[in-house]
């Protein structure tokens, strides 16, 4: 407050969700003192013994996870969300900002050329987000790599970075993109996650075995996942003759529920319609649409519930080139926050 001359300056407090508690104090409660406009009228800073109005002090802070912030102190803020870029966003940015930046910074503004398609594969194909910090750094790595090229190849006066040349300068890729199915299959179902670097599409992989009416679930998936498909095994048994499924599948089959990619730990409740029509596709040998993908969840008496996150799924969606998402009804309300890109495709 000294050093800006005002008692009124903006005060920035960047990832408060970081903030920690150990043995030297508990900051939270300090911050609970300072960020509440009934108390910090009359804030008292006990290291310096002096009585300091903050109310006029306009305090914005920064996180990327607000679960970890105490419930006391969220209560006291208000929260503004901010979803992460789409892909079209941030080749706009990277066209207008980060290219022309990085390259004045590498001084090659007359030696390189990035041609559109190559901002794309590099968003793409070699970063996986929500901002656009790592792309800066990978459009700077390609800088680099092409001034040692220019040094090396003397006669060479300007580098254009393309689509087929970009391998040469950042190896393979690093993420690759699961398109739709070749043809509808039995038991394959196309779901929609949100992750914190954005949406993303998962297959969801469903088998029937001769057996004695067990259900087993693999790839790392959570509690809440693992509860839809319970849920979706009890709605199909209980709805058998309706769906064609038959009566006594439970006595006579065992089922595999599986998420592919194991390593990656999955969990949260929009599984439960897309388990449900993997189950009742492999019990009745009915194909599902390989260009459809789903997210719902599913009750015991088969209510599609509301789920979160829409804009980001549905862009993952159109990423992977599925042009029919199946939403719950309850979601409709959600359709003026997705992407007009999105939407019109």
């Amino acid at each position: 407050i000294r050093q800006a001359g005002v008692k009124n300056p903006v005060m920035l407090l960047d990832e408060i969700d970081k903030v920690g508690v150990d043995h030297r104090g508990d900051a939270f409660a300090a911050l609970l003192e300072v960020l509440d406009p009934e108390q910090n009228k009359a804030f008292r800073d006990n290291y310096l013994e002096v009585p300091l109005d903050l109310s006029e002090v306009f305090f914005v802070a920064t996180a990327n996870d607000i679960s970890t912030i105490p419930t006391p102190l969220l209560d006291r803020m208000d929260v503004i969300e901010v979803n992460s870029y789409t892909a079209n966003e941030k080749f706009h940015i990277a066209k207008k900002h980060l290219v022309p930046k990085q390259v004045a910074e590498h001084g090659m503004e007359e030696a390189i050329h990035f041609t559109d398609g190559a901002i794309r594969k590099m968003i793409s194909s070699y970063t996986r987000e929500a901002g656009v910090r790592n792309l800066e750094r990978t459009i700077g790595e390609v800088c680099r790599k092409a001034a040692r090229k220019l040094l090396t190849n003397g006669d060479k006066q300007q580098i254009k970075v393309t689509v087929t040349n970009i391998s040469a300068f950042l190896g393979k890729e690093k993420y690759h993109q699961i398109g739709t199915n070749k043809q509808p299959e039995i038991g394959i179902v196309r779901g929609l996650a949100w992750t914190s670097v954005g949406g993303d599409t998962l297959q969801i992989e469903v088998n029937r075995m001769p057996g004695k009416g067990e259900i087993e679930l693999t790839g790392q998936m959570g509690d809440v996942m693992k509860e839809s498909a319970h849920a979706a095994l009890s709605y199909i048994r209980a709805n058998a003759q309706k769906l064609g499924v038959a009566s006594d599948f439970y006595k006579t089959k065992d089922i595999h529920v599986h998420f592919p990619e194991g390593a990656v730990p999955k969990d949260g409740p929009s599984a439960g319609v897309t388990v449900c029509t993997a189950i009742v596709s492999a019990l009745t040998g009915a194909t599902v649409r390989r260009d459809v993908a789903m997210t719902g969840e599913i009750s015991l008496r088969g209510r599609v519930m509301r789920i979160g996150g829409l804009k980001e799924k549905t862009m993952a969606a159109l990423r992977h080139g599925i042009r029919t998402v199946i939403i719950p009804a309850d979601n409709e309300r959600d359709l003026e926050e997705i992407d007009q890109t999105v939407r019109r495709q």
